[in-house]
């Protein structure tokens, strides 16, 4: 069962949900857009069997604060103040779609700070046709400005984002979704070219790989995180408090 906290962190307060054994070495799981941290609920409880599993929910959805200006650099900030304010010096992370790109961002930036990185059907760092989207009649479960917000990103990303790739040292697993899935399955090839150590694995089940099918989503990080590479050690950061 998932243990339901809420931390302050200066200009935001994130609500998370926690899995598993307060010692066991960290990893974070980021929502795509329009989720929660709750969207791991069927995969959470598995991957904390060897793992303290966190999933918050990033600023502007679920229970996290609505402030109004949202980028996607914000929420990599958002993630890292939320590790200094828990003192991990290095996590395990995942990120689905949006949360992806928050994820591999945090990887560029403080590369030290991540010890794996699993990117599932992440939308890659190049320009994309615009398409128009309508605000729904029905109220939503996040603040839909989010949306017009992180579509600007996401449809013109910078270009240091392509072009810092390189720069992430963590080994990193990509999970594409396949032919089914909405995001270019070639321009997801290409970015994991781009990681100096990276591998791939397809699960042929559309954009919502994890929720689709859990058991072999579940089975792929497994594997990357406890059988290709070695335990790292977890030792408590020290927040920056210059």
């Amino acid at each position: 069962m998932a243990d339901h906290q809420i931390i302050e962190l200066g200009a935001v307060r994130l609500a998370y949900r926690s899995y598993g054994d307060p010692a066991a070495p960290p990893l974070v799981l980021l929502h795509a857009l329009g989720e929660s941290g709750a969207d791991w609920a069927e995969v959470a409880p598995a991957l904390a069997r060897h793992r303290r599993v966190l999933a918050p929910d990033l600023r502007g959805h679920g229970r996290s604060d609505w402030p109004g200006a949202y980028s996607l650099e914000l929420m990599r900030d958002d993630v890292l103040a939320f590790l200094d304010a828990l003192g991990l010096a290095g996590v395990e992370l995942v990120g689905h779609s949006m949360g992806g790109v928050v994820a591999y961002l945090l990887a560029q930036a403080q590369p030290e700070r991540v010890v794996r990185l699993v990117l599932e059907d992440v939308p890659p760092p190049f320009p994309r046709e615009r398409s128009v989207t309508g605000e729904p009649a029905e109220p939503v479960a996040f603040d839909w400005a989010v949306v017009a917000a992180l579509k600007a990103q996401l449809d013109e990303p910078d270009p240091s984002w392509r072009a810092r790739l390189g720069g992430i040292t963590a080994p990193t697993l990509m999970v594409a979704g396949g032919p089914a899935s909405h995001v270019p399955q070639d321009r997801i090839a290409e970015m994991a070219r781009r990681i100096p150590d990276c591998r791939s694995v397809t699960i042929p089940a559309g954009h919502l790989v994890h929720a689709a099918r859990p058991a072999e989503f579940i089975r792929a990080v497994e594997h990357f995180l406890l059988v290709e590479t070695p335990t790292p050690p977890h030792a408590p950061h020290a927040p920056d408090t210059r």
